[in-house]
């Protein structure tokens, strides 16, 4: 086994911070954008929908391309179509442009995501789990402090401060170009050993795509009420409990924050002790903790939250090394199946969230989406066989 070759993990997960951090601006900003525009929920949901399924499509196809011919330097022109959709938001004056500006922003991720994913898979030596909850803990941090920049920055300022976060994208370009070019250089390692035996399959088709199916309804379960807390927990807070505007994005950057070290310690003991564990304890282990936040007062709230993102963050890294193990050979297209699932359940149900919201209102949601969790028992028709990782990793660390 390789060591893991950290400063490109590091780079990737720097990078991913940079990318949500930008895209984590777009849910943060719905205040701002409902009272600029008059906008309803539905409004604020098509606007999710906009953003999370041009990722969601496109997301899949890059990854399956990549799989067939890698490219090292889409990296950094993922980011630049981030770029360009954070200067036509931050320009934007009327609703339609809004949504154009969201659809470039999610076609950035659609290319970053399954590559980078791909590139922090070569990297990790053997220790995918790591390199995978890394990776991924650079996204939540990002998506952590944006809505913390939204309300210290952008909030007072207005919608036209976004611009000065396309500093932020032109830093995760110069970054990613090194990045494509380690990458570059190591695409010629593979041996015909390795190239050969990431074609074999260690289970049937059919049971792969059976347990495809349940990963699937698992993700459901954990995006679309990870989804309902991203997109309106500063909604309920405000209305439940009459927070103003900044303190309850303050509280939601606590929530993010409890997501990172739950992504963390996900990681890390899925390569110990197995990815099925921390998948019934992610998805299902939830469940008391979601039932009982509708029911509580505020601090109470703050602290089942914290509990809730620990607990759910958990299980993305384990999901998606699960899930590229079932299908050796295949990273780009898994990850970007995964990756474009997360976004594309979320762009759907924080629409459908939106447009129930308007009719039975946001404390109802919460006490209906809270039984999302229970879907959690469906882990116990995963293959127990472990799958074996059998693409290839680096000859050498740098």
């Amino acid at each position: 086994m390789t060591p893991t070759t950290f400063p490109i993990v590091l780079s990737l997960s720097l990078c991913h911070l940079l990318n949500d951090m930008m895209q984590s601006l777009m849910p943060a900003l719905y205040p701002i954008l409902k009272t600029n525009y008059a906008l309803d929920f539905g409004q604020i949901g098509l606007i999710t929908l906009a953003f999370q399924c041009t990722a969601s499509l496109l997301q899949p196809l890059i990854g399956a391309w990549s799989d067939r011919r890698p490219m090292p330097y889409s990296l950094p022109i993922g980011m630049g179509s981030t770029l360009i959709g954070l200067l036509t938001l931050s320009q934007a004056h009327s609703y339609p442009v809004i949504l154009l500006a969201a659809a470039m922003i999610g076609m950035g991720s659609a290319v970053f995501h399954p590559e980078a994913s791909r590139v922090a898979r070569l990297a990790s030596g053997g220790r995918y789990g790591l390199a995978q909850s890394l990776f991924q803990v650079g996204g939540n941090i990002g998506s952590a402090i944006g809505p913390l920049l939204a309300a210290f920055i952008i909030a007072p300022r207005g919608q036209g401060a976004i611009i000065w976060f396309s500093a932020a994208a032109l830093l995760g370009m110069m970054v990613l170009s090194v990045v494509g070019r380690w990458y570059a250089a190591r695409l010629g390692q593979r041996t015909k050993k390795a190239a050969a035996a990431s074609t074999a399959q260690p289970l049937s088709r059919n049971r792969v795509i059976f347990a495809f199916g349940v990963l699937v309804v698992l993700l459901f379960s954990k995006t679309i009420y990870s989804g309902s807390l991203t997109s309106y927990y500063t909604f309920y807070l405000i209305q439940h409990f009459g927070t103003s505007v900044q303190e309850a994005q303050v509280y939601l950057f606590i929530f993010l924050c409890s997501i990172v070290c739950g992504t963390v310690a996900g990681g890390a003991v899925g390569d110990r002790f197995g990815r099925i564990p921390v998948i019934w304890f992610s998805v299902l282990g939830v469940l008391p903790f979601t039932l009982a936040l509708p029911h509580v007062g505020l601090t109470a709230t703050v602290v089942l939250t914290i509990i809730i993102g620990i607990i759910a963050s958990s299980a993305f890294s384990a999901i998606l090394v699960y899930a590229q193990e079932l299908l050796p050979g295949r990273v780009g297209l898994v990850s970007g199946m995964f990756f474009g699932f997360s976004f594309g359940l979320g762009g759907i149900g924080a629409a459908a969230l939106g447009e129930l919201a308007d009719r039975i209102g946001i404390e109802a949601v919460y006490a209906l989406v809270a039984w999302l969790p229970a879907l959690g028992i469906m882990t116990a028709l995963l293959p127990r066989r472990r799958p074996i990782p059998l693409d290839p990793a680096p000859r050498s660390a740098v």
